[in-house]
């Protein structure tokens, strides 16, 4: 059974006051949720309680940002700022033109739940992307996607506490991707698994630490759709799973007052890729190599990361090294494996051509001499190799934009074998981006014909157009409100991304940063912001090299290449 929102001492603005039981405020996140999704699984009766949300509740589409991708736009939700102050726009991070996995290191602006710290106001957080490791405030945080599959917590020892009382606890899934031994119905029981732990976990850290605040997220409700191909019979499973945890949370925790948010939507894709970079080499912008560590990417780390180990970055160890020097004369690990496909012996192929030796030993970005070149297709633009930011950088800061706006007008002009135009939007980093960490946010951004396109950054493929992924991200996710505080009866057509956490905190009567991009949702009393000490920390300057190890980590989603 879940709870509903008393609607007794209705004020005049349709307001609802309580007193309150304990969770002032709850944040659900559901990744990729959006109403046209919803709206299928309403009718299906699927998901009463996010139902019910909707319909009590005030209910808008929620813009999300450029580019809309989780590691990028949840640390913009709980920052309420934009990647150029936050400084995070995708899976990895870079040191000149070396990478690592994403982390809270790299996330440089206080979040929400610090900021309340401010206020005596205390957190629990549990699987909010982008904070491992975790900083220290008044309450608790595990930490979720991004971060190994033993994250270290806060406080000290969260974690053994809480596989003590509910029996265990995981990040990720019990199997990697490629892993045929198990079926699809047996793999979404696993993500039903990681929602039910994401929902007991919670319940249990509020009734120990009583907070005023509390974010939940729920990582699958996007995953089912990559990795499924967006099938309706799955998706279903693990949103009738993500809604009986919401349920059983409002049921335990009592709030005063809910959001649910997300930090994209997601649909179906009828375009293309476009493989960006083969282009870019064309047109005389990019040169390529073999060996090094590959294009940036996570998928090398995978396996390690949920077997426990920590995050950083990955080397190619001696198999992948001899690959790459063998790649030179013709003889790629891609030919090897499609070889032994060719005559039956996949799994040989897989063994002797594993994902780490076919990233050295194909063709990539040499980054050091390339003029322009896309760095991962989910960061949606192209960065300059520019002399004075970038290590080598080979385009001089007095022929910047000169270069810059002639590729812009060349990627303008770029269309579809339809003969339509790919891109929606060409442009200048400083229509999206601002702040003190725009040099880590690209430097022309590209945003495909309304999201029915879908870049590559890979080389080497021939030609420049294929197949688009059957589902992907969309630009809207969903915002609702709901509970004591909030205006029922509030004619709200949008929300923004950047909105979401002045609004969280208005609605708490704390003032927000004042170096938040959003502004507060009229569906709460507004309230004036103020200055807070500035953020301290930041990368991690002496982040430790890591063997092969690494080559495996972080399983968790397909669109990663």
């Amino acid at each position: 059974m879940t709870r509903t929102f008393p609607r007794d001492g209705a004020t005049s603005t349709g307001r609802t006051e309580r007193e309150s039981t304990g969770l002032e405020t709850l944040l659900i996140g559901i990744d990729a949720g959006c109403l046209p999704v919803f709206e299928r699984l309403f009718e299906a009766d699927r998901i009463p309680t996010i139902e019910r949300l909707c319909s009590e509740g005030v209910t808008a589409p929620l813009e999300s940002q450029i580019p809309p991708w989780t590691p990028s736009a949840w640390p913009s939700i709980y920052t309420g700022v934009n990647p150029g102050k936050h400084g995070v726009v995708g899976f990895v991070g870079y040191d000149g033109y070396d990478w690592h996995v994403t982390s809270n290191d790299d996330v440089r602006e206080q979040p929400l739940w610090t900021l309340l710290d401010h206020h005596d106001r205390s957190s629990v957080i549990v699987n909010a992307p982008v904070t491992h490791p975790p900083g220290e405030f008044d309450g608790a945080v595990v930490p979720g996607f991004l971060g190994p599959e033993d994250p270290p917590c806060h406080p000290d020892g969260l974690l053994d506490e809480i596989r003590d009382e509910i029996g265990e606890y995981r990040v990720y899934p019990n199997y990697t991707r490629d892993d045929d031994s198990l079926s699809d119905g047996e793999k979404i029981e696993e993500y039903r698994e990681l929602v039910r732990l994401r929902g007991e976990t919670f319940r249990y850290l509020v009734g120990e630490y009583e907070p005023e605040f509390g974010f939940v997220q729920f990582q699958k409700t996007d995953t089912v759709f990559h990795e499924f191909s967006g099938e309706q019979r799955h998706v279903d499973r693990v949103y009738e799973a993500t809604d009986e945890q919401i349920g059983a949370i409002l049921e335990d925790c009592d709030p005063d007052r809910v959001f649910l948010v997300s930090d994209h939507g997601m649909g179906e894709y009828e375009g293309y890729e476009f493989r960006i970079n083969e282009f870019l080499r064309d047109m005389g912008y990019l040169e390529t190599t073999t060996g090094g560590k590959g294009m940036p990417s996570w998928t090398p780390m995978r396996r390690r990361l949920r077997e426990g180990e920590e995050y950083d970055t990955w080397e190619p160890g001696m198999v992948a090294r001899t690959a790459s020097v063998a790649a030179r004369f013709g003889v790629t690990a891609r030919r090897i494996r499609t070889v032994l496909e060719r005559v039956g012996l996949a799994d040989l192929a897989i063994e002797y051509a594993p994902s780490g030796v076919s990233r050295t030993a194909n063709e990539q970005v040499d980054f050091a001499e390339s003029e322009a070149y896309v760095r991962a297709r989910t960061e949606l633009g192209v960065r300059i190799n520019l002399e004075g930011r970038d290590p080598t950088g080979v385009v001089s800061p007095e022929e910047y934009e000169e270069v810059r706006e002639g590729l812009i007008r060349t990627l303008q002009a770029i269309e579809t074998p339809d003969g339509e135009p790919f891109f929606e939007t060409v442009a200048p980093r400083e229509q999206y981006f601002h702040g003190d960490n725009i040099d880590e946010t690209v430097d022309i951004v590209t945003i495909p014909a309304d999201f029915e396109h879908m870049l590559s950054e890979q080389v080497g493929e021939g030609d420049y157009f294929g197949p688009a992924e059957p589902w992907n991200h969309k630009l809207d996710g969903v915002f609702v409100a709901a509970g004591d505080g909030i205006d029922e009866d509030a004619a709200l057509e949008r929300a923004h991304l950047f909105d979401v956490a002045p609004t969280i905190m208005a609605a708490m009567g704390v003032p927000y940063s004042d170096r938040m991009d959003g502004s507060v949702v009229p569906v709460v009393d507004s309230i004036e912001p103020m200055s807070y000490p500035a953020y301290e920390g930041g990368a991690d300057e002496t982040r430790p090299a890591t063997d092969e190890d690494v080559t495996d980590r972080l399983a968790d989603l397909g669109y990663m290449n």
